[in-house]
């Protein structure tokens, strides 16, 4: 159960992570001005972000099997949808769909490991599901390029639907029907959400989500530049992300991983925010090959401390009514990091460096305020002692 449960976040994440090769090209090879391949690639992450707080409401009414069911069927209906566009205005309207229902699909898996999560070890579980995360990091994009170049751009998306497919079957024998019990009393949505932002916890756990993904959107865009200014090779790109995603496997994978049930999630998480800041700032003057492949080393280091960090605050800090809203907000601040820091650098015309540095002022000004928010709770706890 708990290893299908992990191979559904992992094909959920493949699914994005093996078109980020193919994507642009694709729409270039329909006739998308750069401004439309932009839009195109962007669509997903944005209407993503609604799915996933749609799921939210769905899965803490019908259960997240429910949610996870209807999310694969018409996920892998999108992806076929694919094969047969042929104008750059269609592939727009794909992709809002694809991003649409592929929001369903993370919240819904996550609320699954966090409710059969045990308690305490909460962090363990997000720590492990990570090692999803990350293997589909690694080998998604590799799927996508070879597939893409062997056989062609509609392979990819055939393939990933009839797993999706296969999967939604598998679902719907293997993971038994939730028996949570749903309040009678219904909140409106919107008074819902703000009740969830305003709970301090969770409202940290949500900066760190848009935080890391910010510098996760900012690295994707100036990474690929820095090494093809240094004229290291294209190739070196994909070697560098993925010494960060080993790296963060490894963290998540090995006995390391009892940090996380060990020390409180808000302390390992300041020290992920921090770590991924340092190397941020690493990177920003990093001219060789060497230094890079240790920066993306540390990077990843940082990334292992605050991904499983955030995710299981968020896990311990909300009960089974309403779990369901709180990761699917939890992964539109996701969205919302990777779309901000991709599109605000982008914007910005700024050169690699910069970039970087503004990705790391922002985490290191959230870790601030955190720090000073987290001593003085502690202080007024002890007075009252």
């Amino acid at each position: 159960m708990k290893q299908f449960i992990l191979f559904i976040v992992l094909i959920s994440f493949f699914d994005m992570f093996s078109q980020l090769p193919i994507m642009s090209p694709f729409a270039k090879s329909l006739g998308a001005t750069p401004a439309l391949i932009g839009l195109t690639v962007g669509m997903y992450s944005f209407t993503n972000m609604f799915g996933n707080i749609l799921a939210g409401y769905w899965i803490d009414k019908q259960g997240a099997k429910k949610v996870l069911l209807f999310g694969f069927f018409l996920t892998g209906g999108s992806l076929l949808l694919y094969t047969i566009v042929s104008t750059p205005e269609q592939l727009m309207f794909v992709r809002f769909l694809h991003g649409l229902f592929s929001g369903f699909l993370v919240p819904a898996a996550f609320t699954v490991i966090a409710n059969k999560g045990e308690e305490g070890k909460q962090g363990k579980s997000m720590a492990i599901s990570g090692v999803a995360v990350g293997i589909s990091a690694i080998i998604g994009p590799a799927f996508g390029g070879i597939v893409a170049a062997k056989y062609g751009v509609n392979w990819v998306f055939i393939i990933i639907a009839v797993i999706m497919l296969i999967i939604a079957v598998l679902s719907l024998i293997i993971i038994p029907n939730g028996t949570t019990p749903i309040s009678r009393k219904i909140e409106p949505p919107l008074k819902t959400l703000v009740i969830i932002i305003k709970t301090p916890m969770l409202a940290t756990s949500f900066i760190g989500a848009f935080s890391l993904m910010f510098a996760q959107g900012v690295l994707a865009y100036m990474l690929p530049l820095q090494v093809e200014i240094f004229e290291f090779g294209s190739q070196y790109s994909g070697m560098l992300l993925s010494t960060f995603g080993i790296t963060a496997i490894l963290i998540f994978a090995l006995p390391t991983n009892k940090v996380f049930d060990t020390y409180q999630n808000h302390f390992v998480m300041m020290i992920g925010m921090s770590t991924i800041g340092a190397a941020l700032i690493l990177l920003s003057m990093s001219s060789s090959l060497l230094l890079l492949f240790f920066c993306m080393i540390l990077y990843g280091a940082g990334f292992a401390l605050l991904f499983p960090s955030i995710s299981a605050m968020l896990a311990n800090h909300t009960d089974h009514e309403t779990r369901g809203k709180a990761f699917g907000l939890f992964y539109a601040f996701f969205s919302l990091g990777v779309v901000v820091g991709s599109s605000l650098t982008g914007l910005l015309e700024v050169s690699y460096g910069t970039g970087y540095i503004i990705a790391a002022c922002i985490l290191f000004i959230n870790t601030l305020w955190m720090f000073v928010y987290f001593r003085s709770k502690s202080q007024v706890k002890e007075s009252m002692e």
